[in-house]
């Protein structure tokens, strides 16, 4: 039976909670801003990188030459790398992108890299278990670390395993709270991108010329533009997922209120019933007392 004092504990306890969701959600719209300035930022970077390929293209297009990687056959093996997140409390945020990588995982021989904890977890109890873990950043200074950990370890698989195929999945912003899982190649270029960027005009009058060598040219700016792929990625999934933790905060907070209310309906009607109880023995005490006078 529910008393006065079970019930002040129990309004404690909900204002405690409160004020935690309500700190959650203050920083989950910080983060969410936070990364998507450390998306914008490379912007410039990415634009330069593809002016770099579309001249490098054109000038292979001037000498005859197909585009890189058109006739390739995929003949080795496929990596897969997955972004999900370190922590809960964002729905079901690593439910989605695990299901949607899970479809990707066809092959026995896929080489998997997850990047968060849960979404490790979740896949391993489905009997995927990571080749490759790597953790989140908790904050936006960290993201390039992450990103130059999985560069070096896809260049690892490809001189070591045989790996020539590379796919990216993660959860992006869709609207205001909902994560999306989009996939995308990493490897080798996909081919609507080459095409793209060969038909691309340059800016200029002539195209720039270079002394390097056009093939250790290419592998670097692919090296580059797989950075910036996976780093705006990461910023994405990271941005995504505080959204997704913010709907759950602001879903938790309007339940707490509820619950806030209710509580206090039944402390007054509680509060109420103890007053009128304790009116109700002085008046029977007092009649006792006058009856005997």
């Amino acid at each position: 039976m529910e008393t006065l004092e079970t019930l002040s504990d129990a309004l404690n306890t909900t204002s405690d909670i409160q004020s935690i969701v309500r700190t959650m959600k203050s920083l989950s719209a910080v983060s969410i801003r936070q990364f998507e300035r450390a998306e914008a930022a490379l912007a410039d970077f990415e634009q330069t990188i593809e002016l770099g390929l579309t001249a490098l293209l054109h000038e292979r297009r001037a000498r005859g030459m197909p585009l890189p990687w058109s006739g390739a056959s995929h003949s080795g093996r496929s990596a897969l790398i997955v972004i999900g997140s370190d922590r809960g409390l964002c729905g079901r945020y690593n439910e989605t992108i695990t299901g949607f990588a899970q479809a990707r995982l066809a092959k026995d021989d896929t080489l998997l890299g997850i990047i968060g904890l849960r979404a490790a977890a979740r896949l391993e109890t489905n009997g995927h278990k990571a080749d490759t873990l790597f953790s989140l950043p908790g904050s936006v200074g960290g993201l390039t670390g992450v990103v130059q950990s999985v560069v070096v370890q896809i260049d690892e698989w490809m001189r070591t395993c045989g790996v020539d195929h590379v796919v990216l999945v993660h959860n992006r912003r869709e609207g205001r709270n909902n994560a999306k899982p989009t996939a995308r190649q990493l490897l080798p270029l996909p081919p609507a991108d080459l095409h793209r960027l060969d038909s691309a005009p340059w800016p200029t009058h002539g195209l720039p010329f270079f002394r390097m060598d056009a093939e250790g040219l290419l592998s670097w700016l692919v090296q580059q533009r797989l950075f910036t792929v996976l780093y705006q990625a990461l910023a994405q999934a990271l941005s995504s997922e505080h959204a997704t933790r913010l709907a759950a905060m602001q879903s938790a907070e309007r339940n707490i209120e509820d619950r806030r209310d209710d509580l206090n309906s039944a402390y007054r009607q509680k509060r109420q019933e103890t007053i009128t109880r304790e009116l109700m023995d002085v008046i029977s005490g007092f009649e006792a007392v006058g009856g005997q006078d």
